[in-house]
């Protein structure tokens, strides 16, 4: 790019082309160069002519007049020739203009895709990342650091013995249909949800019930102390629904959310619309949010580069390369998430019942290579508690990489190289092969031939998860706050301690956050050094989107995803 001053000076006479500005198209950028070098020569032809026509002035000859014709001439053709140009690459150049007004629409490209949008019957959690915080809003709600903030209820508190708590709620809220939003709603909506036994019901421990004290305050009552309480009632638990709508939940919703359901495509898109009713000051940014998902990694990096959506969360990480070299156009950022890659090892099985056997498995694997081959987003996880959960420490000390302490663990269990342990290891195909084919790679080294075993999902639901028939499987467990089932020895992993079931018990009549968190940490330290598992990784999501794309969340975004601060200024 030529800049307008350079034009300017070129115009003048003067043959300067500023060094500074330069094209974004490589032939002009050469053509440039050339003028450049022009220029250079041409200064200095036309200081040697001034020299020899004051020769020619003081001498007279005619061969030094024509001499100094000829050089003048040239010098003019160079000038000429240099404008030219100039004007040709300020024509051809691409011009640089400000952001555009912020966009309407905003499309963004996710992975797994809710098969209906009845949230109270339907499980996983693509209903929650696109329902919870936008249509639907609960009693509290989770920061994007998964703290516990106000959402229907702006302020609470509980009673000192830790049975009570009263909510304050919010004033002039309504529905999206209009519907006035007040304590029975919050009344009704937590008692169908114990009644019925709706999805998350299950983690709502220690219910007694709920009242409206007034229009304006929700009285929650427990049998017991719970110290996740809020934290399940910023899920399902604690959803509000409108007592007197009438909708099909399976195809529509109706919140009290920033958002409204505008069209739902099974398997394929939802569209939201901004809610016009919307209770609280923050309007949503955007008017329209299209998530539409994809199944193929491929197809959605194309619909990216194509600019069919400005977000793609997640990105693969093998495939992420060309955005992150294009500063210009694209910004790729990556945030933590609770997700647990376990591969855990049966507790009660022939072989892994051996404590041995199970510490060597953790020696022997190379988290960080493990990582590398996927791109390097993802953390090192030594424990069972995620960094964004109460309670995590990091237990990465507790099994450092060390293939020879491996190998004596081993030696010690009767099993050498030379004389393997044979290992199955079950896990669904959703994973694919290659942490499989790692695996077995790191752990023959080490004395054990690992049969690797990859199955349906609903194979490895029958197999592992209800039938414990496995030795090692690998699954991504990506619940926040699931420590409970390593204090439940029916759980597939088969593991049963006492000492861990007492400190979770603890730390879930605590009535203070602290004495909370420090029996969570006990409990997972002596989870870890008992080697149950082995925690490859804590996933961490990359998320790639348009520049000009701002308030799109990277924490938590696979099952938290509040939209209302999106918002898209293309650049033009």
């Amino acid at each position: 790019m030529v800049n307008a001053s350079d034009a300017s000076a070129a115009g003048s006479g003067s043959g300067a082309i500023s060094t500074s500005g330069s094209s974004t198209d490589p032939s002009l950028n050469a053509h440039v160069k050339h003028v450049r070098g022009a220029g250079a020569v041409s200064r200095a032809d036309s200081r040697d002519s001034i020299h020899r026509r004051g020769t020619v002035r003081s001498g007279g000859g005619v061969r030094g007049v024509r001499q100094g014709v000829i050089w003048t001439i040239f010098a003019i053709v160079v000038v000429v020739a240099m404008i030219f140009v100039i004007t040709f690459a300020k024509q051809q150049a691409p011009k640089v203009k400000p952001a555009g007004k912020p966009a309407d629409t905003v499309t963004i490209g996710l992975k797994l895709a809710p098969t209906n949008l009845d949230i109270r019957n339907q499980s996983g959690s693509s209903l929650d990342q696109a329902l919870i915080g936008n249509v639907y809003e609960g009693l509290v709600a989770r920061s994007v650091d998964n703290k516990v903030v106000p959402a229907i209820a702006k302020s609470w508190v509980r009673t000192p013995d830790g049975k009570s708590y009263i909510f304050h709620l919010n004033d002039g809220m309504s529905f999206s249909n209009g519907d006035k939003l007040d304590a029975s709603d919050v009344v009704w909506s937590i008692d169908e949800l114990m009644r019925n036994g709706y999805q998350g019901a299950d983690t709502l421990l220690n219910f007694k019930s709920i009242t409206a004290v007034d229009e304006r305050t929700v009285r929650l009552d427990l049998t017991a102390p719970y110290a996740d309480l809020l934290w399940v009632l910023a899920g399902r638990p604690g959803l509000v629904l409108d007592k007197d709508g009438k909708v099909d939940m399976k195809t529509q919703a109706l919140g009290s959310g920033p958002y409204t359901v505008a069209k739902y495509v099974p398997n394929s898109s939802l569209t939201l619309k901004a809610n016009d009713r919307y209770w609280a000051a923050t309007k949503p940014a955007t008017q329209t949010i299209v998530l539409r998902y994809f199944s193929d990694d491929n197809a959605a990096v194309n619909a990216l580069k194509s600019g069919a959506i400005q977000v793609l969360a997640p990105i693969d990480q093998r495939l992420v390369s060309p955005f992150k070299k294009d500063t210009d156009h694209y910004v790729v950022a990556s945030g933590d998430d609770t997700d647990k890659y376990v591969l855990a090892m049966n507790c009660a099985g022939e072989k892994t019942s051996d404590r041995r056997v199970r510490q060597a498995i953790r020696y022997a694997i190379n988290h960080r290579e493990l990582i590398a081959s996927r791109g390097g987003a993802d953390k090192p996880l030594g424990g069972p508690i995620p960094s964004l959960d109460p309670g995590y420490e990091d237990l990465n000390d507790v099994y450092p990489y060390n293939p020879d302490k491996a190998r004596e663990l081993m030696r010690q269990a009767g099993y050498t190289p030379a004389h393997p342990l044979e290992l199955r290891l079950t896990y669904a195909n959703i994973y694919g092969t290659e942490l499989g084919d790692q695996l077995r790679s790191q752990l023959k080294a080490v004395g054990i031939d690992l049969k690797v075993n990859v199955v349906e999902f609903s194979t490895w639901l029958q197999d592992v998860l209800k039938n414990h028939d496995y030795d090692l499987s690998l699954v991504d467990h990506n619940e926040s706050h699931d420590f409970a089932s390593w204090a439940n020895p029916k759980y597939y992993y088969n593991y049963d301690n006492r000492d861990v079931q007492l400190l979770y018990g603890q730390a879930m009549v605590s009535l203070n956050d602290k004495d909370r968190d420090d029996y969570l940490r006990r409990a997972a330290r002596r989870v870890s050094e008992d080697a149950p598992a082995d925690w490859l990784f804590n996933y961490r999501i990359t998320t790639a989107m348009e520049k000009g794309v701002v308030g799109f969340p990277l924490n938590l975004n696979q099952t938290l995803l509040p939209l209302s601060l999106v918002k898209y200024t293309p650049l033009v």
